[in-house]
């Protein structure tokens, strides 16, 4: 595959400084391996191969296992999550998937998240899915090939 541009970041390159930037105020709050299993998550969801291939390998790196990277997509049955980590993937799956519900964030996956999460956690974990979202659409945009950028 070949992008269909040269990627938006690479075009205005302060978006690529900024969006970057918010990514990093991200880890101040969580686990690295947390996050890298969320923005897994919704790379799957939207379908982003860049980011499909991208996050498995810096979960690695964060000392995350296979077992538990080749049950992200089946989460829901998996034994291998905690109540956090099931909170924070039902609450990701809520915000990639905004138009498959009437009420894009259910009471019932608000109430689970703050049971984990205390309010500068849930902040930052709001914050890395909306970022994971954006760049999963620059990358879907462009359709920029998996390994075009190495991690």
């Amino acid at each position: 595959m070949q992008a269909r541009m040269k990627h938006p970041v690479m075009i205005v390159p302060e978006a690529m400084k900024n969006i970057q930037a918010l990514g990093e105020l991200t880890k101040q709050g969580l686990p690295e391996k947390l996050l890298e299993l969320v923005h897994l998550r919704a790379s799957q969801i939207n379908g982003c191969s860049v980011c499909v291939d991208m996050h498995p390998k810096l979960a690695k790196r964060a000392g995350e296992t296979d077992e538990r990277l080749f049950a992200v997509a089946a989460w829901h049955d998996a034994p291998y999550f905690t109540d956090r980590e099931r909170a924070a993937f039902a609450l990701t799956e809520s915000l990639t998937r905004l138009a498959d519900r009437s009420d894009a964030v259910p009471d019932a996956i608000w109430e689970e998240a703050v049971k984990h999460f205390d309010e500068a956690e849930l902040a930052s974990l709001i914050l890395a899915i909306a970022t994971i979202n954006v760049w999963n659409r620059l990358n879907a945009a462009v359709r920029q090939p998996v390994g075009a950028w190495k991690v």
